[in-house]
């Protein structure tokens, strides 16, 4: 049975092949990905696959059964690329989706959650078979801020006391092999998070205890808190989207204690002391 992994080339993808070399045969696998060049390294077969192209789609779906979806990082052109997967897929003769959605996509209040919600319709209208893994925050879209906040001598945000469940990268690829590669997951909704919550000044403080500095938490509201990441250099759109996101964490968004992560991958999810360790290992 092929398995066939999009996105191959990100982190997540890249990720999720290799653990899925551990427990399946190479020949079995095929990483699909806009840049075949830059999926050489993945010790697999490559496939050209652009969600934004249709006409190459079906085509590089030939023979494959199980299908990752990662979703597009085309924040707001996600569901029409996806669409031109959901629609290739059915074509080609998959016979199961597997996608990464987010957290609550039904609930959430995460500005994010529309096109994944949207998303997860159109799989099921499909008749295709289907997983749906509603990730959670990835550990490193917060460590991300660690070496700028030793810099600083302050880490900031807008989040306020919001919990915060989030899990390492890995956690959320290991997850999405498990079902991959396995039996028992067909037409399934996964809400995945981390084991233990934590607030940024926990955060904050965990970043203090393994520096040996004092390096507080800053709550800011959320115009201030863009401001401070434009002028750190990040494009507009991800400035205004990350402040955002943290408002929502503030109302509960990222928070979940139902430990479906942990029980999918077998093992504890990845401690935020390990995240931070990690992050302060590459200043």
């Amino acid at each position: 049975m092929s398995i066939a992994v999009s996105g191959a080339t990100g982190q997540l993808g890249r990720l999720v092949i290799e653990h899925l070399k551990k427990v399946a045969p190479a020949t079995e696998l095929i990483a699909l990905a806009r840049s075949v060049e830059k999926a050489n390294d993945l010790g697999v077969p490559v496939r050209h696959f652009d969600y934004a192209a249709p006409d190459t789609l079906a085509p590089a779906l030939k023979g494959v059964k199980r299908l990752l979806l990662i979703s597009s990082d085309a924040v707001g052109q996600r569901i029409p690329q996806h669409r031109n997967v959901i629609e290739a897929a059915k074509q080609a003769g998959v016979t199961s989706i597997v996608y990464t959605s987010v957290l609550h996509a039904d609930t959430s209040p995460l500005s994010l959650a529309a096109e994944h919600l949207e998303t997860e319709n159109l799989i099921k209208a499909s008749g295709l078979s289907f997983t749906l893994l509603r990730n959670g925050w990835y550990t490193e879209n917060y460590t991300g801020s660690v070496p700028a906040a030793v810099k600083n001598g302050v880490l900031a945000g807008s989040a306020g006391d919001g919990k915060i469940s989030s899990a390492a990268r890995i956690d959320y690829a290991d997850a999405a092999a498990v079902v991959l590669a396995t039996e028992g997951h067909a037409d399934t909704t996964y809400e995945l998070a981390g084991d233990t919550a934590y607030t940024l000044s926990d955060l904050a403080a965990e970043i203090s205890r393994q520096t040996g500095k004092q390096i507080p938490y800053k709550n800011l509201p959320e115009a201030e808190y863009a401001d401070v990441l434009l002028k750190a250099g990040l494009p507009p759109h991800w400035a205004h989207g990350l402040a955002s996101f943290d408002v929502s964490a503030s109302k509960g968004a990222l928070f979940n204690e139902g430990r479906q992560l942990s029980r999918l991958i077998g093992r504890p999810t990845t401690p935020l002391a390990e995240s931070v360790k990690e992050a302060l290992a590459k200043i």
